[in-house]
This record gives C-alpha cells, structure tokens and sequence, in this order.
C-alpha cells in the first residue's frame, strides 16, 4: 500500500518537466554504447526510450576509454536525441575487482573503514589509487559480510571527464556485475543464480546472491567467434553470417549437419570454460552460507539469442539454463507493452539495471 501511495504521488505530483531528471541508464563497453530510459506510471515503470550505438574500432581497449572524442561525440549525439541530462552510469568490468569481507562495525562508516584499512589485500591496486564502493548482504553476530568492487580511480576520473564534456551529469557509477542482477531478479529474489552474458567479445559470469554479485570473472570469447565460424564455414559476409546464425543456431538436423559441426567446434570452447567456473563455484559452496549452490543459469547478452543454445548449455550444466527477463521489476505486461523486442532486449540488462537504480534497490 505504500508503495502505491508513493507511485502515485511521484506521478500525479511530478516536478514540471523542465525540473525532473529523467532516469537514464548508460552501459559503455568496447563494442559500443547503450541506452535505457525510464517513465514512472500509475501501473509501474515503462521502458520509454532505449538506443544502441557501436563505437569505433579502438575507442575503448582493455576497459579504458582510449578515443575520448569519438565518445563524447556520441554520448552528446544520444544525451540530444533523447533528451538525457543525468544518468547512472557504468564502467567496463576489466578495470574493476569484485571482493568479499567481513567487516566489525554496526554502521556503514565503520564498514567503510574496515575495507580501507585492508583494500591491498582486495584490490590489486596501490590504495591511494583505488575507489571503492560496498554492500551489506548479512550479519553474523558482530561481524557484517559485505562485497564490494574496487576501481582505479583514474578510470573513474576519465569516465566522469568524458561525460562532463557531454553534457550529461553522472548521478552514480556503478559495475555491470551490480546493475543487470536488478533488471533480470525481482525485487526480494534471495536465489543464488549463475549469469552468462554473451556479448560480442567476450562471456561474463556472474554469481549471484540475494541480487548481489559475489563471483564474476570474463571468458575472451563470445557470440562473434560464431560469426566468424559460419563465415570461415559458407565463405559469405559479416553481415550475411549473422543472418544464418540466426536462422540455423544450434538445432539439429542432417542438412545442418556440417554446419553444427562447424558452429559446436567454437561454442563447445565457451560451453566447457562455463562449466569449469560452474562446477569450481559448486565444489566450494554450502546451503545456508554466503557461498550456496547455483540453481539455475540465466542468459542474457546481444549475443545469447542462438537458437537452441539454452538447451545446449544446461545438457553440461546440469542445471536449468533459461533466456532472461529484462523487465522484471517493470510494470506488468498486462499494463503495456515493451518497445524493443524480447531478444533484442536481452543486450540491454544493464542500462536497464542502471535506470532501475532510482527506483529498486
């Protein structure tokens, strides 16, 4: 009830237009950038505008923003097209280091400090040199566990001096590993799930608690080996590659015989990294610690659409795998309809998940 009494109030007494922030999430990685934007109803948040862009070749390298002014061009170029001022933004993973610590205190302050006095034991870093940020996930008498992600503070610095001279105001930085739980777990979740985002060069799984990344780690492989694979296989284009991946993906049959093979040569290699992770994740926890077992796989990514993949993927992992759902904690289908359609949303779980930050926790 309360939740309601504050939607509406945040609704039909909403700042003049010229006054509001509009939320906006902002994911940047080496292939390109994307955008999500959020609009508050009666019913619930509706996903209103969303954009993808593809930088060029270069622009980021290694998680580190390298052609600054092709960056900043777009970034304007999207912030003009559709109307953003502030957004949460997020950093590449490959400059930050997700860390587990028990901590005395009662207060986050204390927490804080606790971290600081030990992060050259989290982060491979010189402290001095280091932002870092911390969430609670429970208490064990006196003592509070808490995972946090250390980043170098000069990538943060540059990132925020890139979207300054864009014109647009960062109202938080937060990791990938942190904002797509938020879009694909309802709010409440306590599940401990394996999510596998395949992008276009490389696969991020992330293990999940409560909503709250506590292992992640990145394979240099993703969904453009299997382009090259069909390419390498019928002799055809980039673009008319992608185009068969699509249609054939992973489903058996004897006229796709040759192509299978073709295609499992390349994906068996992700496949068989992913279950190495898996089974060194399961070896090490026990139900009703911080380290309980996964249950189910959850895959998202621009590149997690191949047909059949899911089924090919949870044969090894023993475990269900199954396509995510971007817009969990948005309003109910019943109430409205996404714009983007289901797959191709499955590329944007976090910039969804940083647009959500204003809203769920």
């Amino acid at each position: 009830m309360k939740g309601a009494l504050n939607r509406f109030l945040r609704v039909e007494f909403a700042p003049p237009r010229y006054l509001s922030m509009p939320t906006a999430g902002i994911d940047i990685s080496s292939s390109g950038i994307k955008i999500a934007c959020l609009t508050e109803r009666m019913h619930g948040l509706e996903l209103t505008s969303y954009a993808e862009e593809s930088l060029p070749e270069g622009a980021i390298v290694g998680g580190e923003i390298i052609e600054t002014a092709a960056v900043i061009d777009m970034l304007r170029s999207l912030a003009k097209k559709h109307g953003i001022k502030t957004a949460n933004i997020t950093l590449p993973e490959a400059r930050s280091y997700l860390f587990e610590a028990d901590v005395e205190g009662k207060h986050g302050s204390e927490w804080r400090t606790a971290v600081e006095q030990h992060l050259d034991e989290y982060v491979p870093l010189p402290p001095a040199e280091v932002m870092f940020d911390i969430v609670p996930t429970f208490r064990t008498g006196t003592t509070t566990h808490v995972v946090g992600v250390g980043t170098a503070r000069r990538v943060v610095d540059l990132a925020l001096s890139v979207f300054d001279d864009a014109g647009i105001r960062v109202r938080s930085v937060e990791g990938e590993t942190f904002a797509a739980p938020r879009a694909l777990l309802p709010h409440g979740d306590t599940e401990t799930v394996l999510i596998i985002d395949i992008g276009k060069t490389t696969t991020k799984l992330v293990v999940v608690t409560r909503r709250i990344p506590i292992f992640a780690t990145t394979l240099d492989i993703g969904g453009h080996a299997l382009t090259l694979a069909v390419q390498k296989y019928f002799g055809v284009t980039e673009e008319e590659a992608k185009k068969v991946k699509a249609e054939r993906g992973l489903v058996t049959g004897d006229e796709n015989a040759e192509y299978l093979a073709a295609m499992l040569s390349t994906v068996s290699v992700i496949r068989e990294e992913i279950v190495k992770r898996l089974e060194y994740w399961q070896s090490r926890a026990v139900a009703g610690t911080a380290h309980e077992p996964v249950t189910r796989a959850i895959l998202v990514g621009g590149n997690a659409t191949l047909r059949g993949l899911p089924e090919y993927l949870e044969t090894a992992l023993k475990i269900p795998v199954e396509l995510g759902d971007v817009f969990a904690n948005l309003a109910k289908r019943d109430d409205w309809l996404p714009p983007v359609d289901y797959m191709q949303s499955l590329a944007y779980a976090t910039a969804i998940g940083l647009a959500l930050r204003e809203y769920v926790p």
